[in-house]
């Protein structure tokens, strides 16, 4: 009677005549003659390396797992501090604002030009407040929102952004170019956040310039894979040697007195950016303008 068996690949632990543990798959397979010798062939492969990266990476796993969880909690402080926030916060800003109105439109032929300005004062920064509240409220909220990916005509947001600027200062005679047709593929509602955190600060930053212009559109270049749009502008402009605080939630390159602003739109324009898998820079000169680039991803 022939009689065949084999092993295939089974892990074990085994120990060389040096004393060192080692583990190994085995490969054999167990023949029977016809004179009922028996023959083994087999293969001892050394399996350490692998068993030890198997070790390295479930560990990693797990610390991912646990990284997540942590996350998950942190998300859930951030989303109650978010509630927090944007209701217990607003109510005394609301009444800061709303009794120093009352007292300057009921009692402004008692109150002289000193007590007015302070009243002024407190308005203004009652309302900073709940703009400062409103922008971190929408950059929490950026990292939580899941992309609803479909066509878009940047060309037309950018179009409608410029109109809504228009009709806010009409004062500031802007000519603007707006490239026909520039589409791209992403959430239609966070791209019209960037355009207009970034077309609104062109239209802030030439606002002390003569024969201002705002341009949008599409740059062509041969070593990306990408598309790259484009806003810029030929206003204040900034040293380049600060370019690296662009992005980062209020770092501001201009004192709020010259150009008033919390210092998050470009943080929050950044993560949507970072959101679609693209990227974004800017180039720059002191009296010479920005122009701001971003990709989308592929």
């Amino acid at each position: 009677m022939l009689l065949d068996k084999s092993v295939n690949h089974d892990e074990v632990l085994l120990r060389t005549l040096a004393g060192r543990n080692f583990y190994a798959s085995i490969q054999t397979v167990v023949k029977q003659k016809s004179d009922g010798q028996l023959l083994l062939y087999g293969i001892i492969e050394d399996i350490s390396e692998r068993k030890h990266a198997e070790q390295v990476i479930n560990e990693l796993n797990e610390t991912l797992m646990k990284r997540a969880q942590e996350l998950e909690s942190v998300n859930k402080e951030l989303e109650a501090f978010s509630y927090s926030v944007s209701h217990d916060l607003r109510a005394p800003l609301r009444a800061l604002d709303g009794f120093s109105r009352i007292l300057l439109d009921e009692y402004q032929d008692r109150l002289d030009d000193k007590a007015k300005d302070r009243l002024s004062r407190i308005r203004k920064a009652a309302q900073t407040m709940s703009g400062l509240i409103d922008d971190l409220l929408q950059l929490s909220r950026i990292t939580r929102v899941e992309l609803t990916v479909k066509p878009v005509n940047l060309s037309q947001l950018a179009t409608d952004i410029i109109v809504e600027l228009q009709k806010e200062a009409s004062e500031h005679q802007v000519s603007c170019i707006i490239q026909d047709n520039v589409t791209a593929l992403g959430d239609a509602k966070l791209l019209r956040i960037v355009l207009v955190n970034l077309l609104g600060n062109a239209w802030k930053f030439t606002r002390n310039t003569d024969q201002a212009v705002i341009e949008f559109g599409v740059r062509s270049s041969e070593t990306e894979s990408t598309t790259i749009y484009y806003v810029r502008d030929n206003g204040a402009g900034f040293d380049m040697a600060y370019a690296d605080k662009l992005f980062k939630a209020f770092q501001r390159l201009h004192s709020a007195n010259e150009f008033p602003g919390t210092g998050i739109g470009l943080a929050t324009v950044y993560r949507i950016i970072l959101k679609h898998s693209g990227r974004i820079w800017a180039q720059s000169e002191i009296g010479q303008g920005a122009c701001f680039y971003f990709t989308l991803g592929k």
